[in-house]
């Protein structure tokens, strides 16, 4: 009998997150022969306070970078500025071999905005709450 306790935690664990991280670059490897999974990270920061006012995270693996958050201050919205940060990441991910990226979106926050910039939608799920889904989009590189 398996008596492994499971443990579920709404507190992030960098610990945790970098024991699965290098199990998983074990993991690919061995079974890729290349373990090249990096954080993608790109800041916008106030030009007068230096105070980060949004940016983008995500990561870049096997040749597929996944855009994982992106904000911009209300304030911003609207401005370019946002287009400049997503072209940022998408040359970056370029640089480092991504043929593809990906990402998700809510319905209500940016998929318009995704796909002005050459982003295509590949599926949808619907929440329980009336009128939001989860849009996954993709854009080839």
């Amino acid at each position: 009998m398996n008596r492994h306790a499971i443990v579920v935690s709404d507190q992030s664990d960098p610990a945790l997150e970098q024991f699965l991280g290098d199990g998983l670059d074990e993991f690919n490897q061995a079974a890729a022969g290349v373990t090249d999974r990096r954080p993608l990270c790109v800041i916008v920061r106030d030009p007068d306070s230096q105070t980060v006012v949004g940016g983008i995270t995500g990561r870049t693996s096997l040749g597929l970078a996944f855009l994982d958050l992106l904000y911009l201050t209300e304030s911003l919205r609207g401005s370019g500025l946002g287009a400049r940060l997503l072209n940022a990441f998408e040359q970056e991910a370029r640089h480092r071999g991504c043929g593809a990226a990906v990402l998700y979106t809510i319905s209500f926050q940016a998929p318009g905005f995704y796909q002005k910039n050459g982003w295509v939608s590949f599926g949808e799920i619907r929440s329980e709450r009336q009128g939001i889904s989860r849009v996954f989009m993709s854009k080839k590189l």
